[in-house]
């Protein structure tokens, strides 16, 4: 009888590797449908920008200068300018932070309407936020 004992926990545990096996597949194939089955609910669409870094530039005296915006496919990320030096810093100082304020008001709203130009650099304000407006156009998904 201990033969036939044997046989069976042998065939039990055949059975309970398979189960185990069998579950570990089905998990597996789940697991890839959900992968490579993509988002349903986004659709081209939905894609505002061509994701990456886009340059525009503006001349501020002698000086020229790039501002980069960097966006993903729904959203504007940052906004900066590449090459400000000291020298630029120095003779134009509320450049800056004026930039500082439409980057931050930018990236919030997602937008560029119903921004707040700066009282103290309206004009410079304007220039950034117009040569935002060139940088997002060249971003801007062709669908």
């Amino acid at each position: 009888m201990n033969s036939k004992t044997k046989i069976i926990v042998l065939h039990m545990k055949e059975i309970i590797y398979t189960v185990i096996f069998a579950t570990l597949g089905i998990l597996i194939l789940c697991l890839l449908f959900f992968m490579f089955s993509g988002n349903r609910h986004s659709s081209i669409s939905d894609k505002k920008y061509t994701p990456g870094v886009y340059t525009s530039s503006f001349t501020l005296g002698n000086e020229d200068l790039e501002l980069e915006v960097s966006v993903s496919d729904t959203s504007i990320n940052s906004i900066r300018i590449s090459n400000l030096s000291e020298t630029v810093t120095a003779m134009y100082p509320l450049l800056q932070p004026s930039l500082e304020n439409l980057a931050d008001q930018i990236c919030k709203s997602q937008s560029l309407d119903h921004l707040t130009l700066s009282s103290d650099s309206p004009y410079t304000s304007q220039l950034l936020l117009n040569t935002i407006r060139d940088a997002l156009k060249k971003a801007a998904a062709t669908n």
